[in-house]
Order: structure tokens, then sequence, then C-alpha cells
């Protein structure tokens, strides 16, 4: 899709490559994952590196409204700038990661959720209304909340995240 970048847009980009890399966290939440059935763990660490950013922490934790409000507030603690949180954002019983994350959001990007479930609509159909991906900022840092599948946490990397990735944190400091 072309689209044209606006002059300010285009600076705001600039200034923002010249902070340096961005401290990015990955949370993936699962009752089942570990360290080497992770994928979206593997594959997004994988691409934090390559895009010359830090994987400045990676954790696997239960689908736990406590674990999820726990790792929230260590990582909230640490000079991290984005926490990628992949897992809980569908409406079973058990998916309460959206439930606890938005709460606690101080200010909501909206636009994340909506131009994922479109991308996603791309993917799958009338079924991308079931997600509830979403982003928002807490403590200074950018969260954003991706459904667990493999094809979702790229779909959200790929299109939507990596390509602003160092102007939110840019915008953050502003």
């Amino acid at each position: 899709m072309d689209y044209k970048i606006s002059p300010s847009r285009a600076s705001h980009k600039h200034l923002a490559a010249k902070k340096g890399p961005v401290r990015i966290a990955v949370v993936t939440v699962s009752d089942s994952r570990t360290p080497e059935t992770d994928t979206n763990g593997q594959y997004l660490s994988r691409q934090i590196q390559n895009s010359g950013n830090i994987l400045a922490k990676y954790v696997i934790i239960k689908d736990d409204p406590g674990q999820i409000d726990e790792v929230m507030d260590k990582l909230g603690d640490e000079e991290i700038q984005i926490i990628l949180f992949n897992g809980g954002t569908g409406i079973a019983r058990r998916d309460t990661t959206f439930d606890v994350i938005t709460h606690r959001y101080e200010k909501t990007l909206p636009g994340f959720g909506e131009l994922f479930r479109w991308l996603s609509y791309e993917q799958v159909g009338s079924s991308a209304m079931l997600t509830r991906a979403s982003a928002g900022v807490f403590r200074g840092m950018v969260i954003f909340s991706t459904p667990g599948s493999h094809a979702a946490v790229q779909l959200a990397w790929e299109k939507l995240i990596a390509p602003e990735i160092q102007h939110l944190a840019w915008e953050l400091q502003r």
C-alpha cells in the first residue's frame, strides 16, 4: 500500500532514529508454552535483534490476572520502552490478558486494535472480531497485546509495530 509521509512525520521518524535502539520486553501469556515451544517468543526475539533493538526481557507467564499484574509492575520498574504481550486476548473464560492490561492503561491507542482487526479480517475473515488486541501507555511504556496465534503475532509485528517502534519510543520521551 502506498501512502504519503507528511514532512512532520518524516521529521519525527528521523529524530526518533537518532535516539538509538529501543528496549523491548516480550511476554508470552500461555498455560502450556515453554521456552522451547514458544514460537512467538522465539520469532519476536529474532525480529527485535534483527531490527537493531534490544530484547531487554523475555518471560512466559500463565494466563492468570495476578501474574499479568505482577509482570506489568516488574517491567514498569525497569528501563523498558515497549512491552509486547501475546496470548489471552480472546473471549474464552480463561482469556484475561485484555481485561488486566486495559484496566491499567493510562492512555489508550485504539488505532492499533482497529488496524489489527482490519488487517486480520483479510486473513481470517469475520473471526477477526473475536480478538481483543489492544495497545496503550503504562508507566511511560507502550504496551501491545496481541492474540497468541503465530500468524497474529507476525502480522502485528510486521505491519504495525516494527514500522513505528522507534517513533513510539521517541513520542514517549517528548
